[in-house]
């Protein structure tokens, strides 16, 4: 019988490919500097892949497509409407759904408000933390509410104890806290690396569809913002959602980047309370709350978040540079966009702020990238340089093109709709949109075709 035999194997922390030696290059997915060493097991030891935790039970013949039927049980309510609108409508039976998110931000507590509330309607509910105690689950959960017997928690990192386990109680849910510190035992390298990572969400992926069992697993988040692990995790899971917001601040917003079964353009906000997370069901009053009343440099805009409109205050300050080189700093936006914008001011209105300081923030802390908001931008900027306030009922929707045109937007009608029931008087749209606008009462609708049109209402 063959030994188990160690050998060194280098893999691409982007994309999962293997390669006997280093490469500066990845073939795979042509990154730099991706490859990490690691210890792989072969002969006797070695993994079996997507054979483990395959369910005997499963059928290898193939399916008449026109045969399956989708009822509304495939969907679990969370009960949460704002994670169950990035989710697409809920769980989806048998999927698999990563989370990610800064070190506490709120994903165990997101989730344990979940377990709570399923099992409360009566689901089996298995927690698996590999990370904190019994207690301090518990003491976590204190602040949460009640639990019932449908909640069962598990302190394991071992992957073969825990597939054990979901086989003999046989879950709905099951959570994994976190994938990071999941561990099997025929792979020789530390719990977190590539190999472990990757086997482990193998293992709970097989587990998912093998059983029709919805598995959550908590991921840890890079410096650069980004799921640690390989790349391929990513690409394996059906559902990552994204727990952003900062730590200090109270709001918090989940945003799917990926959805195999709905929307990736949802988002959901909640705030931290002493009870746990709390929906915004209002996300543009919530946002646009403490906005400040006859400041230059501020503007609403109106930004789509999916099928959601949400009104959100822009801040910018101008202001003349005290050295050779001025500098811009953008917060919540994309910082050379809004040097795109500032030369297009300067060209088409004949601005001089090439020489100033220019800080633009998204007020709120949320992140927007949509083009939507630019004349928002432009407004704000000009505003600020000549220190004239913009009036505090007035919202500003378009794009703006490098020609100084005012471009046209998707979905204007919902944006306007959205000003209007927030109280807002004006609205300044692109011209080109007014055609696909019905006319409001208690709402004063203004077309502009250019940047220097809207200049001269401010």
């Amino acid at each position: 019988m063959a030994k188990a035999k160690n050998n060194t194997i280098f893999f691409c922390q982007n994309c999962g490919y293997e390669s006997a030696k280093w490469m500066g290059q990845c073939p795979g997915c042509r990154e730099w500097n991706t490859f990490v060493e690691e210890t792989a097991v072969t002969g006797q030891g070695k993994s079996k892949g997507n054979s483990i935790g395959r369910s005997q039970n499963m059928q290898s013949k193939p399916t008449v497509l026109a045969e399956i039927s989708l009822q509304e049980e495939d969907r679990i309510t969370t009960k949460i409407k704002e994670l169950d609108r990035v989710l697409g409508g809920g769980i989806v039976t048998g999927s698999l759904t990563l989370v990610g998110g800064d070190p506490g931000i709120g994903k165990s507590t997101l989730l344990l408000q979940v377990c709570r509330n399923l099992a409360l309607a009566g689901r089996e509910v298995l927690y698996v933390s590999g990370e904190e105690s019994l207690k301090q689950i518990k003491l976590r959960a204190n602040r949460i509410g009640e639990f019932n017997e449908h909640l069962k928690l598990l302190c394991e990192t071992s992957l073969q104890s825990i597939e054990e386990t979901i086989r003999r109680s046989k879950p709905e849910v099951v959570i994994i806290d976190s994938i990071q510190t999941m561990y099997h035992e025929e792979v020789s390298s530390a719990p977190g690396s590539v190999s472990q990572v990757r086997e482990a969400t193998s293992v709970l992926l097989q587990l998912a569809k093998g059983l029709n069992v919805s598995v959550f697993i908590v991921g840890h988040v890079t410096k650069e913002g980004t799921v640690a692990g390989p790349r391929v995790l990513e690409h394996m899971v059906d559902t990552v959602l994204y727990f952003e917001g900062d730590r200090n601040a109270s709001y918090r917003v989940l945003r799917g980047v990926k959805n195999r079964f709905g929307s990736t353009n949802e988002i959901g906000v909640f705030e931290m309370a002493a009870t746990g997370l709390r929906e915004v069901e209002n996300p543009s009053e919530f946002m646009l709350n403490g906005k400040p009343e006859d400041a230059s440099g501020s503007v609403v805009v109106c930004s789509m978040e999916g099928t959601r409109p949400i009104l959100i205050e822009i801040q910018a300050l101008v202001c003349h540079s005290n050295f050779g080189i001025p500098r811009r700093q953008t917060i919540g936006t994309d910082f050379n966009r809004v040097n795109l914008l500032m030369a297009v001011l300067e060209k088409r209105l004949g601005l001089q702020i090439g020489n100033c300081d220019a800080y633009v923030n998204i007020a709120g802390g949320i992140k927007i990238q949509e083009p939507a908001i630019d004349l928002g931008i432009a407004m704000a900027i000009v505003s600020s340089y000549k220190n004239r306030a913009i009036d505090s009922g007035v919202i500003a929707i378009g794009e703006v093109g490098l020609s100084g045109e005012v471009r046209a937007v998707s979905q204007i009608q919902g944006r306007v709709q959205e000003a209007k029931k927030l109280g807002f008087t004006t609205c300044i749209i692109p011209s080109v949109c007014m055609d696909s606008v019905k006319e409001m009462k208690g709402i004063k609708i203004i077309g502009v075709g250019n940047v220097r049109e809207a200049m001269d209402l401010i």
